[in-house]
């Protein structure tokens, strides 16, 4: 084949997709097919810093769903899109390596004339990525395409050769007077639990955040903070409260905790199963205790005190499905926050099923809850409803009134056209209005469960979290907003304002 045409099927080759390229290389000569094979090289190494590191490491470099979500970042930057982006998820799960490390070497291959900066809880951990990032470009820079300045290797600092870009390494806290960044990388800026919790620690991070770091940020640049929750008032939390709508920010959490995970996850599903997987992650849970579990794991931290529940009134009484099934029922009912209330957190509609017993202790059954609309909510009731045999849907009503009562009928209507109602009478209606502030009504079903007297039936985290996590003064969920409901109807049906005494139909026949 003459050398142009050689050359431009190498140029066409590489802008094919990868199943036409695979078919061309199976048909290519041994000669053509060794210059395919360098070409797939440079794509990979184009194509993500995962990539990259798998060839130059010959594939040992490890990989995973979660850490493609940190090239796709680094992606997003390099191809001219500024970028700010807060992504939370538990240690040792290779956000540093990745983040700190591969992702910034492949952003300079990528934009060698960009400056680099990478900052870390401490000059010492952040010079050690620049170690690493130095050292990376002196052993891989024929293939990576770019080389060291003569005299510029410090591991705090270094140029490129040909070009103005470089890195530049800080621990939070330090100056960076002079020196600009395209793209600023800030890893792990909290060091410990003491510095989390020292509110001196936390002002002077975010002090230096606003009036250092980000005033190093060149026009059109971008930033990407990754961390481990910690508390929440940590440099996340704050970022979020500051200025949360103008940051892409992906969470997560060891187990996947909401129906629109980022990665997509089924509840409960391991992040990064292949390493940590759902012994491992118990295992870890009961090592390091629920408040650390729950922040640097889950990224959900919790306040330091003041809260109206306990973890403890939680565990310590919670019971299995199998536990639960000699248990004698007085009544169930299914309980429901609608969306667009006096609460502002997640914006959610509460729907969670509760039981009592014929002692008067009560039981979570299940936890329904999710962003739906109005037919989508009174249908899940209703469902729920029928599934646990409810004699009851109690219902807030003081945003919907009349109209909350409304939608839940025209579902049932709906289902009993369709046949699901399982001959069931449609459950007792029962509106509820809040007529106290929300500690008056939580504060006595945290002491029913202080007491013992309330079962969770296997476990139900974002339900647990809100609780634990809830101070007087915050607005209330709704998923606990609407537990409290149910177990306020259940526990003192004439304080609540509702009764189940009028019941004539027999619906109450036969509960076990």
């Amino acid at each position: 084949m003459p050398k142009a045409d050689e050359a431009a099927v190498l140029a066409l080759y590489r802008s094919l997709p990868a199943h036409q390229r695979r078919e061309i290389a199976a048909a290519s000569t041994p000669q053509l097919r060794a210059q395919l094979v360098r070409i797939e090289r440079k794509l990979a190494m184009d194509r993500s810093p995962g990539s990259m590191a798998s060839v130059l490491t010959d594939g040992r470099e490890m990989q995973a769903p979660h850490l493609a979500k940190i090239d796709a970042a680094f992606e997003r930057v390099a191809a001219g899109k500024p970028t700010k982006l807060l992504l939370t998820m538990p240690p040792r799960h290779g956000k540093s390596r990745r983040a700190a490390r591969w992702a910034p070497l492949w952003y300079l291959r990528r934009r060698p004339e960009h400056r680099v900066m990478i900052a870390s809880y401490s000059s010492d951990l952040a010079d050690d990525h620049g170690r690493w990032i130095r050292d990376a470009i002196l052993n891989y820079s024929p293939q990576l395409g770019i080389s060291l300045r003569p005299g510029s290797s410090a591991a705090n600092r270094f140029d490129l050769a040909g070009t103005e870009g470089g890195a530049v390494m800080a621990g939070v806290g330090g100056g960076l007077t002079g020196k600009g960044a395209h793209l600023a990388v800030v890893d792990d800026p909290i060091k410990d639990a003491a510095e989390a919790s020292s509110l001196t620690m936390r002002k002077r991070l975010w002090e230096w955040w606003q009036a250092v770091l980000l005033t190093r940020i060149e026009p059109g640049g971008s930033v990407i903070l990754i961390q481990t929750r910690w508390d929440e008032d940590d440099l996340a939390g704050r970022v979020l409260a500051d200025e949360g709508d103008r940051w892409t920010v992906i969470d997560l959490p060891a187990l996947a905790l909401a129906e629109d995970d980022a990665l997509g996850r089924p509840l409960g599903e391991p992040l990064w199963p292949e390493r940590y997987d759902l012994a491992a992650l118990s295992e870890i849970r009961r090592s390091v205790g629920e408040r650390v579990w729950w922040s640097l794991y889950m990224q959900q931290p919790r306040p330091q005190d003041g809260g109206v529940w306990e973890w403890s009134w939680i565990t310590d009484n919670r019971i299995s499905a199998a536990q639960f099934r000699g248990i004698d029922l007085a009544r169930i009912v299914v309980a429901v926050d609608p969306a667009g209330g006096e609460s502002a957190v997640g914006d959610e509609t509460g729907i969670v099923a509760v039981a009592t017993d014929r002692d008067g202790h009560l039981y979570v059954l299940d936890d329904r809850s999710g962003n739906r609309g109005a037919d989508a909510w009174g249908r899940e009731a209703c469902l729920l409803a029928i599934e646990l045999r409810a004699d009851a849907i109690i219902v807030e009503a003081n945003y919907g009134g009349d109209m909350s009562k409304q939608i839940l009928q025209q579902a049932w209507q709906e289902l009993h056209r369709e046949k699901r109602t399982e001959n069931m009478l449609m459950p007792a209606v029962l509106p509820v209005t809040a007529k106290h502030g929300k500690r008056l009504r939580a504060e006595p079903i945290a002491q029913l469960y202080e007491q013992g007297r309330v079962h969770h039936v296997g476990e139900w985290p974002v339900l647990e979290q809100q609780m634990v996590t809830w101070v007087a003064g915050m607005d209330s969920p709704d998923r606990m907003d609407a537990a409290v409901h149910g177990m306020t109807q259940l526990a003192d049906p004439q304080h609540a304002g509702v009764t189940a005494s009028g019941y004539r139909d027999g619906r109450l026949r036969g509960r076990r």
